[in-house]
């Protein structure tokens, strides 16, 4: 089940940061703590993979809050979508294992916002995730440098490098549909 308290309680959080001033610009890390949960667990007792990725969804929900991206996107009846994903684990997370989510970008091209999560437990990096993520109108994704005028940093630039710019060009060389599944 999804963590629908969990998810409202970190709503509720970020939004009285942002009223106490804690909000953020879009080059800093929102950070995020949770504790894993009986439910986060998988039958080997520790945090599910695919509930790994619900619990980034906290991380990335506080950032778009923080950052100012989620009043706008409410004000303009924008939506945000994740387009791809890869993530790599390292280090198990275990029952009551106090989490701490980052979330940051790392680049930004002409249609997409790419962040990065990590989760860390101990001061010891856990996973580590890539999206490629955008901002729709009417069901389509619109150019950043909409989203960004918006948000008052029309002259910001972060373009992809290194591994996110490896990622990205080694994706597009990816076939679509699977083959495997074609029909």
């Amino acid at each position: 089940m999804y963590p629908y308290l969990r998810y409202t309680r970190s709503i509720v959080h970020a939004v009285i940061a942002n009223k106490k001033g804690q909000s953020l610009d879009l080059v800093q890390t929102s950070e995020v703590i949770v504790r894993c949960s009986l439910t986060d667990l998988d039958p080997m007792l520790e945090m599910n993979n695919g509930r790994v990725l619900t619990v980034y969804d906290i991380g990335r929900t506080d950032f778009i809050i923080r950052t100012g991206l989620g009043r706008l996107l409410l004000k303009k009846r924008w939506g945000m979508v994740v387009a791809g994903s890869t993530i790599q684990y390292r280090r198990r997370i275990r029952f009551l294992d106090k989490v701490t989510i980052k979330t940051h970008i790392v680049g930004i091209d002409k249609r997409w916002i790419y962040l990065e999560h990590s989760m860390w437990v101990k001061g010891q990096p856990c996973s580590s995730m890539l999206l490629r993520t955008g901002v729709t109108e009417g069901g389509k994704v619109i150019d950043t440098t909409r989203v960004l005028k918006s948000l008052g940093k029309e002259d910001w630039e972060l373009p992809p490098t290194g591994y996110v710019a490896e990622w990205i060009a080694s994706d597009a060389d990816r076939p679509w549909p699977p083959v495997g599944l074609r029909v």
